[in-house]
């Protein structure tokens, strides 16, 4: 930095420019005070963390499959929290001296408390370090699992199974983090595995509960909670590489207005989400109230029906088996038109359920294998639907279990069918080329099939780029602010 000498000289703009770092020296000095801040070597500042899972920026943690297969094992425990209760509803009845309508708040709750998780503390791993946050929420839900199996008061129950909820949200924080840390061209198998984890635990948990309450009683269910969950606690610690919060530059509040305002005007993900939503709700339904069906008559499972619960999980999982069978050809569609097929098979099924449910028990086979395979291929976008995917469980648990209790297992079914044709609706008023910020119309066609898309959309721009050459610039532009929203949007979840 040069100065007139009228002001002080040579010698005096020596000493300035000796004063005022350059540039490139105060690059420097903020790289290494982040590098400092980024490289801690305690959890909570008092537990050694081991030295091969240090986060150290000049050689970074690359998650293999082992590591990938690690969160998808906790992810399938954790989730399962959420879970565990379903088949045992009718047992809580009997144990806490009250109705099925008294108990068929707790599936609700337990819910309500995973959905209030994701809405306040999942946004949390953008901002704290996700090791410290996954091992801090793990031994929560562990110490609060010791209340549910100990109490004998419902509404300590009721109250612990809604904190478990919020405190279970770990699987919400293990996708991005696998993310992070997967190689670019691995990053899609890495997500794949922990999110088949998170599913597979939705469906395990029944039959885990089932079978253990039918042997013994559900109070061992949760003391086998607990030692899956100290068991992960302990795995995690040895397995969890350390790595530094991604947004630690924003506020909390930042991220929970992106959050809102991503809700209010994006047509798509309003759309995207409100059949995730309702389709949940027909999920939780289903699942919740076939324990109080099976329970009457004709069936009167009575006294095995924790273990029928437990076997009715096996069909769901042998539903979520077939899910590549029929994704491959549903990747042959445009994702609008792979949601509108789902929907009317899922309608089919919930038909056989309404009709026949109550009547026959192959139909409620039938209903479940069906609602488990085609409810998965009808979930798109994972990372941005997780929260819609658990209010509609609140949403279903809870008005499913009241319409079913005061009217009978038809009226049950039949809501789920109005909310498959309410999911309809909200497809149908959006076409599926609409432009970005358009909400109801049909405009660019109804081509369904993904390789006519994609061809056409080449030739498109194999014709636009020789006439206009300063078009690619732009195009590039405009892609990347659309890329920025999605990954805006995908990081709020």
């Amino acid at each position: 930095m040069a100065v007139p000498d009228t002001i002080g000289g040579p010698s005096a703009s020596l000493d300035l420019e000796a004063d005022i770092p350059s540039p490139n020296e105060k690059y420097e000095s903020e790289s290494k005070a982040l590098t400092r801040r980024s490289k801690i070597d305690k959890d909570f500042g008092l537990i050694p963390i081991p030295r091969r899972l240090r986060y150290d920026p000049d050689a970074p943690f690359t998650a293999g499959l082992l590591t990938n297969v690690s969160f998808g094992f906790a992810g399938t425990f954790l989730v399962a929290n959420l879970y565990y209760c379903q088949p045992l509803l009718v047992q809580f009845a009997e144990s806490f001296d009250v109705s099925h309508n008294k108990v068929s708040s707790i599936p609700t709750l337990t819910q309500a408390g995973y959905a209030t998780g994701l809405l306040l503390i999942a946004p949390l791993g953008d901002l704290v370090r996700p090791r410290q946050l996954i091992l801090g929420l793990t031994l929560l839900a562990a110490t609060l699992s010791i209340g549910l199996a100990t109490t004998n008061n419902l509404i300590v129950f009721e109250v612990l199974s809604f904190l478990i909820g919020m405190a279970s949200v770990v699987p919400q924080i293990l996708l991005p983090l696998a993310a992070d840390l997967a190689p670019p061209r691995r990053r899609g198998s890495a997500i794949s595995i922990v999110l088949s984890g998170i599913l597979f635990g939705i469906l395990v948990a029944r039959v885990l509960a089932g079978v253990i309450a039918d042997v013994t009683t559900w109070r061992v269910v949760y003391y086998t909670a607990i030692g899956t969950q100290m068991f992960v606690l302990f795995g995690g610690y040895f397995v969890l590489p350390d790595y530094p919060a991604k947004n630690d530059h924003l506020t909390y509040w930042e991220i929970l207005w992106t959050m809102a305002k991503y809700a209010v005007t994006e047509p798509l993900l309003i759309q995207v989400c409100l059949i995730n939503i309702l389709g949940s709700a027909c999920f939780g339904n289903l699942w919740v109230t076939l324990t109080f069906l099976l329970d009457g008559p004709p069936y009167n499972y009575s006294t095995q029906v924790e273990l029928v619960i437990g076997l009715f999980g096996l069909v769901g999982m042998l539903g979520v088996a077939l899910v590549p069978i029929f994704g491959r050809w549903m990747d042959k569609l445009f994702p609008w038109h792979g949601i509108l097929v789902n929907l009317l098979l899922l309608s089919c099924f919930q038909a056989v359920q309404t009709g026949a449910g109550g009547i026959n028990v192959a139909a409620v086979v039938i209903a479940i294998l069906g609602t488990d395979t085609f409810r998965q291929l009808t979930q798109t976008l994972p990372e941005l639907t997780t929260t819609q995917f658990f209010i509609g469980q609140v949403m279903g648990t809870s008005v499913g279990t009241k319409v079913f209790i005061e009217n009978g297992w038809r009226a049950g079914a039949g809501l789920n069918l109005g909310w498959y044709g309410l999911q309809l609706l909200f497809l149908l008023v959006r076409g599926p080329h609409c432009r970005r910020y358009t909400w109801f119309g049909y405009e660019g066609g109804l081509e369904g099939r993904r390789s006519v898309i994609e061809q056409a959309a080449r030739e498109k721009d194999a014709e636009s780029s020789p006439n206009r050459p300063s078009s690619s610039a732009e195009k590039s532009s405009s892609l990347n602010g659309e890329e920025k929203t999605i990954n805006d949007m995908a990081s709020t979840k």
